[in-house]
């Protein structure tokens, strides 16, 4: 027993950026476009999780390698090695998905929070905006990482209720191993949005950024951008170790999200999630009364997780493309400008609340964005990763080459596609 505690814990220390990635992928945009793949389509598009597992751990993977043999960020990859044309494009697309991302995620903290608090819309937004700028700012990084890990765990909710309620398993089992594709306006909106949440822009500047961070608290580089670190083939399997379990982690609770609102919302005849309260409902078979309550944990827990990895990805990929100092290891005080693109991301993700739009729509559409922005800076790391002048011995294999260009190629055509249905 001792042992296996012993193994246990030297795993738990083993995973790091992968697995804090991973779990920051279910953020509420996440929760809201699984909720609403299960009660609008039912089983029928459970392929999609395993059908990402390999493509999402692949561009992960090829994000760290990046950052752990650079020592950079991608911003700063692309500022050293492209057109100032292509850095700003790839900035502003990312910036741009991450602060609609960072509105739909915090108006949706605060919508849940109101299932609980009679408070008003906007002072629980203010105040959930506040606090996490705070809480990103004055915690030091190695503190704040552990702390992102433990509180992932809070998705498990949504596994524990999948099992309480009476599954038609083998239906199931089915559904998720045999695709039956539906080449529908609705459908496609769909699975952009499914392969969007999964395989989302912010996630790939966020990796690469902190594995080189992991590096900075070991003293392999002195700060961002700021030496080449020595790296070995240990290192790369520790990372691809951790990228594959928080990827894991990430489509495990993707997969029961899906399976517990199919067999609540969706066998009762909800195909539309428009508010928090319908969202929330799904949970009452596990916790009755509490449901209310469980679900605003669930959103309140991936929202803290996720809002400062959108907004610290944002505010990496801006401060290395104008050449400040970039890290969330270091006080206000020394990287001021960094700090600041960060208080910018989150004031306009607060602005974006005030449209007509409801919290759990907008969040479906964040991750519609993000999968119609992700193919061309998905290209553009596979151009880094083949780059011998970059990664010298460490590019990519054929194996990553092969499932990076499908899935460039999957998505792209998936856009274009949902583009030409709404003309």
């Amino acid at each position: 027993m001792q042992e296996r505690r012993s193994w246990i814990k030297r795993v738990w220390r083993a995973l790091g950026p992968g697995f804090i990635t991973g779990a920051a992928d279910d953020d509420p945009s996440g929760i809201a476009t699984y909720s609403q793949t299960g009660a609008g389509f039912g089983f029928s598009q459970l392929w999609t999780v395993l059908f990402a597992y390999p493509f999402m751990v692949t561009m992960q993977e090829m994000s760290g390698r990046i950052g752990m043999v650079t020592g950079m960020g991608l911003s700063g990859i692309i500022k050293k090695h492209y057109s100032r044309h292509v850095l700003r494009i790839a900035v502003s697309v990312l910036f741009f998905a991450n602060v609609v991302n960072i509105g739909a995620d915090l108006g949706a903290m605060a919508a849940s929070a109101q299932l609980l608090f009679d408070v008003p819309f906007f002072v629980l937004l203010l105040g959930i905006t506040v606090f996490v700028v705070l809480l990103e700012i004055l915690v030091p990084y190695p503190t704040y990482a552990k702390f992102l890990k433990y509180l992932a765990l809070s998705l498990l909710a949504y596994v524990a209720t999948a099992f309480i309620i009476k599954q038609d398993w083998g239906h199931i089992a089915y559904s998720a191993l045999i695709p039956h594709p539906v080449f529908t306006k609705g459908y496609l909106l769909n699975i952009a949005a499914i392969l969007g949440t999964t395989i989302s822009p912010y996630l790939f500047f966020w990796q690469a950024d902190q594995e080189v961070e992991e590096e900075i608290v070991h003293h392999k580089v002195r700060a961002m951008g700021k030496g080449v670190p020595k790296i070995s083939i240990s290192d790369i399997t520790i990372m691809r170790f951790d990228t594959a379990i928080g990827m894991l982690f990430s489509q495990i609770v993707t997969f029961f999200i899906i399976v517990t609102v199919a067999s609540t919302l969706g066998a009762k005849g909800i195909h539309t999630i428009d508010t928090a309260a319908q969202a929330a409902s799904a949970l009452k078979p596990v916790a009755g009364n509490f449901a209310f309550l469980l679900f605003t944990l669930g959103i309140f827990g991936t929202g803290l997780l996720a809002v400062p990895v959108l907004a610290g990805s944002a505010a990496y990929a801006v401060a290395e493309a104008l050449g400040w100092r970039a890290s969330l290891g270091a006080r206000f005080r020394q990287a001021h400008g960094f700090y600041g693109i960060i208080i910018v991301a989150m004031l306009v993700g607060l602005l974006v609340n005030f449209t007509s739009i409801g919290a759990m729509r907008m969040l479906y559409y964040a991750a519609v964005l993000n999968g119609l922005l992700a193919p061309p800076l998905m290209v553009l790391i596979l151009l880094i990763g083949n780059n011998k002048k970059i990664l010298g011995a460490y590019t990519n294999s054929r194996r990553s080459n092969i499932l990076g260009w499908i899935i460039a190629g999957v998505m792209g055509a998936v856009s274009i596609a949902l583009l030409i249905s709404f003309l």
